[in-house]
C-alpha cells in the first residue's frame, strides 16, 4: 500500500495529494481571473471603436459617470447597449453548450448543433411569410404585436426542444442519439425555410435572409434585459446543480450510485439550456459555434469540474463574441458585418478538429 507522502510548508505538515489539488485550484482561479481581465479589455476597446474616435479616457468617464448626453449618448445607447448583448449572448449561448455536452455526454452538443437556431429561422421565416410581420398586418389576420417575429422564433424553437424530449420519452434512445435527432429536426427545419425562401417576394426574402444572420446591432437595452432576467437564474441552477453534472460525466452508472437520477438532471438541464438559447436566437438571430468554443476552450485548458467550467465557458464565451464582433465592426469598415459571420468561420475547423480528434480515440 502506497505510504502518503508529507511536504513541510513553512511551518504546516500537508499531504503531497493536498498540495497538488491546491495547486489545480489555484490554476483553475487564475484562468477565470485572466478571462475576466480580458474581457474588460475587450469591452474598453470595443467602446473606442466606431464612426467616431473615443479614447480609452473619455470611454471610462462617460461609463462610470452614466453620462448620457452628447458623446456619452454615443457610448451608451450606440457602442455599450452592443457590446452588453455580446457579454449577455456569448455567455448564455456558452453555458448552453457547456451543459447540453455534459447532459448528453457528446462533445458536439450545442444549441446550433441540435438544431434549435434552425427552428427558430423557420418560426422567423414563417412569420415573416404568412403573418407579413415585416409590413405589420397579414391577409388573414392583424398583427399587433411588434415582436412577432422574436415571438415567432422562440415558439417554434421550444417545439424542436419538445420533439427532441418526447423522442427521448417514446423511444428511449440513449443521450448520445439526442444529437443525431436534433440534426435530423435541423434538416427538417432547413427544408422549411427553403421552402418559404422559395415562396417569398424579394422583400420578405430579404427579411428572411437578414434575420438569420447573426447581428448584435439590433441589441436594445430592452432585449438585454430580457436576456438578463433568464440567464440570472438558469445559471444559478447550472451552478447550483454542478455536482450532479460532474457526477454525469462518470456515467450514468455511477451517477446512480451516487443517488442521481440522470433522467430528470439531463431533462432539467436541457429545458433550461433551450429556454435560455432559443430566447437569445429569438432576438439576435442565429450565432453558431459559441456553444462549442466556449467550453471546448476552457476544457483543454482547465479540465471538466463543472464548479469552474462554468463560469469559466461563460466569460470565454463572453469574450470570443466581443472579440468577433469588435472585427466585424472593423474588417470592411465602414460596413458592419454581421457577427454570426466571423463566428461560423472560427467554429467550423474546430467542429472539424473535434470530429477528428473523436476519430483517433
Amino acid at each position: 500500500m502506497r505510504q502518503t507522502r508529507w511536504i513541510y510548508t513553512g511551518t504546516r505538515r500537508m499531504p503531497e495529494t493536498v498540495l497538488v489539488y491546491m495547486g489545480f485550484v489555484r490554476h483553475k482561479l487564475l484562468f477565470l481571473l485572466f478571462c475576466v481581465v480580458v474581457l474588460v479589455v475587450s469591452i474598453l476597446i470595443s467602446a473606442t471603436i466606431g464612426a467616431l474616435d473615443i479614447s480609452i479616457s473619455e470611454v471610462f468617464k462617460y461609463i462610470f459617470t452614466i453620462e448620457r448626453d452628447g458623446m456619452g449618448r454615443v457610448v451608451w445607447d450606440v457602442r455599450m447597449v452592443r457590446i452588453v448583448a455580446a457579454v449577455l449572448v456569448g455567455a448564455s449561448l456558452a453555458v448552453s453548450g457547456t451543459v447540453m455536452q455534459c447532459i448528453l455526454r457528446n462533445p458536439l452538443a450545442s444549441p446550433y448543433t441540435l438544431g434549435l437556431s434552425s427552428a427558430a429561422a423557420f418560426g422567423a421565416s414563417f412569420a415573416i411569410l404568412f403573418l407579413q410581420a415585416d409590413t405589420g398586418n397579414a391577409s388573414r389576420l392583424i398583427v399587433s404585436n411588434p415582436y412577432i417575429v422574436t415571438v415567432s422564433a422562440f415558439c417554434f424553437s421550444m417545439v424542436a426542444t419538445l420533439t427532441i424530449l418526447l423522442l427521448v420519452k417514446v423511444t428511449d434512445i440513449s443521450a448520445e442519439s439526442m444529437v443525431l435527432a436534433g440534426i435530423a429536426m435541423s434538416a427538417i427545419f432547413s427544408a422549411g425555410i427553403t421552402l418559404m425562401q422559395y415562396m417569398a417576394d424579394s422583400v420578405q426574402l430579404s427579411n428572411m435572409v437578414t434575420w438569420s444572420f447573426g447581428d448584435l446591432g439590433r441589441a436594445s437595452w430592452r432585449w438585454n434585459y430580457y436576456v438578463l432576467l433568464v440567464l440570472i437564474p438558469v445559471t444559478a441552477f447550472f451552478l447550483y446543480n454542478r455536482w450532479e453534472y460532474n457526477a454525469l460525466d462518470a456515467g450514468e452508472d455511477a451517477s446512480r450510485g451516487l443517488g442521481i437520477n440522470p433522467e430528470s438532471v439531463r431533462i432539467a438541464g436541457m429545458v433550461l439550456s433551450s429556454v435560455l438559447c432559443s430566447i437569445v436566437v429569438s432576438f439576435f438571430g442565429i450565432i453558431a459555434f459559441i456553444g462549442l468554443l466556449g467550453p471546448h476552450i476552457s476544457r483543454m485548458l482547465i479540465g471538466g469540474d463543472h464548479r469552474y467550467l462554468i463560469p469559466a465557458s461563460m466569460l470565454l464565451g463572453s469574450v470570443i463574441l466581443v472579440i468577433s464582433d469588435t472585427v466585424s465592426k472593423t474588417l470592411l469598415s465602414p460596413v458592419v458585418l454581421p457577427v454570426g459571420i466571423l463566428t461560423s468561420m472560427l467554429g467550423g475547423p474546430l467542429f472539424i478538429f473535434l470530429l477528428i480528434r473523436g476519430a483517433r480515440r
